[in-house]
């Protein structure tokens, strides 16, 4: 038992930076303080990247392909974490939605191949649930989506997509996917709907939890998935 306590805690030292700067970006944007904005928002992604490399550095053997496509994920949530400071002559949310479009179907590429990872689950009927959100959710906010109608119902398909075969790696990377996808969810509603002020307060919340969670719970299968199995060469 405190063997597999300590498994646990060693697990978490890779993420301690990423926690600290995910806690510490919410409370400011949360309470509009200084540096509540890019200063710490752009440094989420960087720490969960280096928390992927350092846990996964002494697993053999190691899944490159896992591995990238987790680098791979973080790197177009960066991107458009910071569309309107990469893209200042963009309109910021249809860069958003292009940049994190190609996040999702990165993760989708990772859940369904499941490159290094033992034994995958098959995705449970339960997570039908997800199309529901989509067709309600198209039913609700497409109406006032204008010209982003189209790309918005993309766009849904592929982050549900991502929260239905997130279900496939696990219990934290499925709880990874339905925050990733609460938090979508509130921005659309708070962009295109007259929302109150308390929507905004939890898209970071439930972002951070859910990119956490998934990189986590992916890493943890990853280590699992390259022990070797009772009986075989070590």
């Amino acid at each position: 038992m405190e063997r597999a306590q300590t498994h646990r805690a060693r697990a978490v030292i890779p993420f301690i930076p990423y926690i600290a700067v995910s806690i510490l970006h919410v409370v400011l944007n949360t309470l509009d303080l200084p540096g509540g904005g890019f200063e710490t928002k752009q440094l989420l992604m960087p720490a969960l990247a280096l928390a992927a490399v350092w846990a996964t550095w002494r697993v053999r053997p190691r899944s490159r392909a896992g591995l990238a496509l987790i680098l791979t994920a973080l790197l177009f949530s960066w991107i458009g974490d910071g569309a309107g400071l990469f893209f200042a002559g963009l309109p910021t949310l249809p860069m958003m939605i292009l940049c994190f479009g190609v996040a999702h179907l990165t993760y989708i590429a990772l859940f369904w191949r499941a490159p290094g990872i033992a034994d995958p689950r098959r995705v449970p009927w339960w997570a039908a649930v997800y199309a529901v959100w989509w067709i309600g959710a198209i039913a609700v906010i497409g109406p006032h989506a204008g010209d982003l109608l189209i790309p918005l119902c993309v766009y849904g398909l592929v982050l549900g997509g991502t929260a239905a075969l997130s279900t496939r790696l696990g219990p934290l990377v499925a709880w990874g996917g339905a925050s990733f996808l609460v938090s979508d969810t509130l921005i659309a509603v708070r962009e295109f709907l007259e929302a109150p002020d308390w929507v905004g307060d939890w898209i970071m919340p439930t972002y951070t939890l859910g990119q956490g969670l998934i990189v986590f719970g992916v890493v943890a299968a990853l280590r699992w998935g390259a022990r070797p199995v009772t009986g075989s060469p070590a």
